[in-house]
């Protein structure tokens, strides 16, 4: 019960924040905006705007990590408060500042989503679309990537799962067998459900084959 009472008050709060930066950021008082978000911080989590982005990503997690499991709605909620950080930097002209904060943000999202986070909570799925739209410029980290990768199959989108595979292959990271593994469960799935994911039946066969054949020349090339 009280858990369930934190995140409600936490899911309160932080809707009303949003709705106040965004009033702030109208209103171009910046420093106003982000002193919301770090009161938010400091009442829910061990945090302040500085700690939380002088730490990894990894740090962050391993902090809402207790005897094994995840408080992966806790995660979200931290996710929330760096993009909304980061919208409030992209308003103020900041983009370095607002692309850093939407990374993490992006990274921490998907770790929560993948991990159990309620996706209604604080309409986790419409923020990380909002997130890969503002970093879509932008190479990932591939271990950001590499979330994506498993979180776009999780949520049926497979062209797009595809796509994350074929951005880490030319990053230069060995994804070998998880391309393999991947077409192998796609063509599991029913004809509808790949139309559906934007990776028609036959573009999966064909996908197997091509990556049968990168990945055969790639063998040849670190022989030789």
């Amino acid at each position: 019960m009280f858990r369930r009472d934190y995140i409600v008050r936490m899911i309160e709060d932080m809707t009303a924040m949003v709705a106040k930066v965004l009033t702030l950021k109208q209103e171009r008082k910046t420093t106003e905006a982000l002193w919301e978000i770090d009161e938010l911080l400091n009442r829910y989590f061990p945090l302040n705007s500085r700690l939380l982005n002088s730490l990894s990503v990894e740090d962050i997690i391993d902090m809402f990590r207790f005897n094994g499991v995840l408080e992966s709605d806790k995660l979200q909620g931290v996710a929330k408060l760096l993009k909304e950080e980061g919208s409030i930097y992209a308003a103020s002209g900041d983009n370095d500042a607002a692309l850093f904060r939407s990374m993490r943000a992006l990274h921490l999202y998907v770790y929560a989503d993948l991990h159990g986070a309620d996706r209604e909570m604080l309409q986790m799925t419409a923020d990380i679309d909002e997130l890969l739209e503002e970093v879509k410029a932008y190479r990932l980290p591939a271990k950001t990537e590499r979330l994506l990768l498993k979180y776009m199959e999780s949520v049926g989108r497979y062209g797009k799962a595809e796509d994350s595979l074929y951005r880490l292959l030319e990053q230069g990271e060995d994804v070998t067998g998880e391309g393999e593994a991947l077409y192998n469960r796609l063509l599991l799935k029913s004809p509808a459900e790949l139309e559906n994911g934007s990776l028609p039946l036959e573009e999966v066969e064909q996908g197997l084959k091509e990556w049968h054949r990168i990945t055969e020349a790639r063998k040849e090339f670190e022989i030789l």
